[in-house]
């Protein structure tokens, strides 16, 4: 064997060892195996999102407006959200809309599952909107949040403030940063700007259904796209502070409008394929 056949050998061996690593350091022999399907839409019913699994938050907070500088209205009627041919839309829209009592220039969807669970995976199949201002995301916060209008709270489980009650952002995407996707942790420790978050370019969110993933473990939560792992939040100490991912979440589903919406902007979806809890 020639110097340059050893060397590339070595080189081989070397990368199928490290991408080996990669993979295991993600895993643990004594994980539990999350393959049991505990609660699923698959959005196979045309017509209104099912009321039996989704609650639409649309009540505003405190002042008129929505957090983060949100702009919109959120609404129950299918303009904003309804299924068709196994596909969910969660579609925002400009135009003119007064509920409560204010008037906003754009409207979109919010939706709460009416099930919550402690660790497990999360799969959602999706396909994104574009454009400067348009802000989807897939997430999951504290059944035990304090959230007039939200469907937990209703349920008089709102007994903690938000950031203790712990979220978990599995996917956001911002269209002043097309194809990045981003998965992020809230918690007293670290929110708003928070420091916890990494994410991936995928081309072509907009265009072709990805699979968003999330792995909550009791020691570690892993954000995955397609399969690809892009982040792993497992902090050294684990407090409330660090860790407040010991009680039940929901899984929210929303679409916002940011103040930087292009003025070129009529509509846009959120396309969900499908969403499926395992434990």
């Amino acid at each position: 064997m020639t110097r340059f056949s050893v060397s590339i050998l070595v080189l081989f061996v070397s990368f199928t060892l490290l991408s080996q690593q990669s993979k295991e350091s993600f895993a643990n022999t004594n994980d539990p195996v999350y393959d049991r399907l505990v609660w699923s839409d698959e959005f196979n019913s045309d017509g209104a999102v099912d009321s039996e699994k989704w609650f639409h938050q649309t009540k505003l907070p405190g002042g008129g407006s929505w957090y983060n500088d949100e702009i919109q209205h959120y609404t129950d009627r299918l303009e904003n959200s309804y299924v068709d041919d196994g596909i969910m839309y969660l579609v925002a829209k400009r135009e003119t809309f007064t509920d409560q009592g204010v008037t906003k220039e754009y409207t979109s969807a919010r939706l709460n599952s009416k099930f919550a669970f402690t660790y497990g995976r999360v799969e959602v199949r999706a396909k994104l909107p574009s454009g400067v201002g348009t802000w989807p995301a897939i997430w999951m916060v504290g059944k035990n949040i304090q959230e007039p209008g939200g469907y937990w709270y209703k349920k008089g489980f709102g007994t903690t403030a938000w950031p203790a009650c712990g979220e978990i952002d599995i996917m956001e995407h911002w269209g002043n940063n097309q194809n990045f996707v981003q998965s992020a942790m809230h918690t007293p420790s670290s929110h708003g700007g928070t420091i916890n978050h990494a994410g991936q370019i995928i081309p072509d969110v907009s265009s072709e259904f990805h699979t968003y993933s999330m792995e909550w473990y009791e020691d570690r939560i892993v954000f995955a796209v397609d399969g690809k792992v892009h982040y792993v939040y497992n902090p050294q100490n684990k407090n409330p502070k660090t860790w407040p991912y010991t009680k039940e979440q929901f899984i929210l589903l929303n679409t916002a409008i940011e103040p930087t919406i292009s003025e070129d902007f009529s509509e846009d979806a959120l396309e969900i394929d499908y969403v499926r809890v395992y434990q």
